[in-house]
């Protein structure tokens, strides 16, 4: 764009000054995770007495939520479309939550019923012809920019320059420009304790050369990945980049090769990790930030080479039906994010070598110290399915493997009893028999 600058420069303004364009009653729409810009928000709460019912919307979030304080109730309605731990409380009791397939978001966009009248984002600096990138995330980000009635952008000198569909030029959609330079939240390396250390085995025994991977964060996929150093060509096409990840293309194990598409290159929504993590995308051509209603569209995942998803759960009953984003109680804990989406996908594979696999352990402890089962006869009450039983395929716990892929009730419910804790194993088949009318012995 010509005098590109001279647009830049007339931009320019402080936090607080660019925040007064958000009016009561707007419906503002944050970047994701740790693309969240921070200073933007902090400035918006500061200047909280001059709003009233803002409606506050996002995904995953590692920032504060201080506009999720009871103090701001008149202020900030949180509706958001995943619950983090410091959003938790304000949406349970007096927020909304928004439920659908993570894919779908950009198209509820485009259609108008997910309004966007404000968006806060947070991008690079710009390069010599004025484009930026918002770097850490392409998912429903790149369609909130275009959708906004309102594009308020803190440039932030630590935000990667990433590739894919996350660059743009920045003087065609911008409002207001913030620069503030600070450094992404950073996620430090999970514990692997005994427990998921099993459980990567398990999943890695699942998983062949040359297949393609989306993994999450925490415990459970960097111990995937602790196990897999001995595969060959991997693929990445999955939600979100980690660490885990980026190691095993250092070493070689994803060298994405083998992929049907996108060869070459890992695809992901977006990126949550370590300092070292940011720094690796950055002008990465071996990194591709993309849209979330594409990396995750079940019709894309179905087309990727020995699709391999795994994900994590709350918890899952006899059946094979999955809760992966609420408590009992009608205590929405997160959110369904893409679980479902990749889930279906790899069950969808046209190569017929797609895997679904929910991954957990077989048991969880209370604050009080009294311990669960996370196999159960049924779902808890008031607890809503994430995955339905058609849709489970693999089951792991540190116990082992389900495979309850074309099985009866009867069959599943084995299955699923022999990878319990031994502890509850006893309860589990006395509830198969008087649920299914079958003896586990049978």
């Amino acid at each position: 764009m010509k005098n590109w600058k001279e647009l830049y420069d007339a931009k320019k303004m402080t936090s607080d000054e660019a925040v007064q364009l958000i009016k009561s009653n707007d419906k503002v729409v944050f970047q994701h995770d740790v693309g969240e810009p921070a200073e933007l928000v902090r400035a918006m709460v500061r200047n909280a007495k001059n709003y009233k019912n803002v409606e506050i919307s996002h995904m995953f979030s590692l920032g504060p939520g201080e506009y999720c304080k009871e103090e701001y109730k008149e202020n900030f309605h949180p509706n958001m479309w995943f619950i983090s731990g410091q959003t938790r409380k304000a949406c349970n009791d007096w927020g909304d939550y928004t439920t659908f397939f993570f894919h779908e978001l950009p198209e509820l966009m485009r259609q108008g019923r997910v309004v966007v009248d404000v968006v806060l984002i947070q991008v690079s600096k710009p390069d010599k012809l004025g484009y930026v990138s918002t770097g850490v995330s392409g998912d429903y980000t790149v369609q909130a920019i275009k959708s906004a009635k309102t594009v308020i952008a803190q440039v932030n000198e630590h935000v990667p320059f990433s590739y894919g569909d996350v660059v743009f030029p920045l003087m065609e959609y911008a409002d207001a420009i913030v620069e503030y330079d600070e450094y992404l939240p950073t996620i430090p390396a999970s514990k692997i304790g005994p427990v998921e250390e099993e459980i990567g085995k398990y999943c890695a025994s699942l998983i062949d050369d040359g297949a393609t991977l989306q993994l999450g964060i925490g415990s459970i996929p960097d111990a995937v990945c602790a196990q897999l150093k001995n595969k060959k060509h991997l693929g990445l096409h999955s939600e979100m980049l980690g660490d885990g990840a980026m190691q095993l293309y250092y070493e070689g194990v994803i060298d994405n090769t083998m992929k049907s598409f996108d060869k070459d290159v890992m695809v992901a929504n977006f990126v949550m990790g370590t300092q070292e993590l940011y720094e690796f995308c950055d002008h990465n051509h071996a990194v591709k930030i993309m849209p979330v209603d594409y990396v995750n569209d079940p019709t894309i995942i179905m087309n990727c080479s020995k699709m391999i998803a795994i994900n994590g759960a709350l918890g899952c009953d006899l059946y094979g039906q999955v809760a992966s984003d609420t408590l009992g109680g009608d205590v929405q804990f997160s959110g369904v994010g893409g679980q479902v989406d990749f889930i279906r996908g790899a069950a969808m594979a046209r190569d017929g070598l797609g895997k679904g696999i929910i991954a957990m352990p077989s048991m969880a402890v209370k604050k009080d110290g009294t311990k669960i089962s996370k196999i159960t006869p049924h779902l808890a009450d008031k607890q809503v399915v994430t995955d339905s039983r058609n849709d489970t395929e693999f089951v792991v716990t540190e116990y082992g493997i389900a495979d309850l892929w074309g099985k009866s009730n009867k069959e599943r419910a084995k299955a699923l009893i022999d990878i319990a804790h031994p502890d509850f194993r006893p309860e589990l088949k006395e509830a198969m028999k008087e649920i299914f009318h079958h003896s586990y012995d049978e």
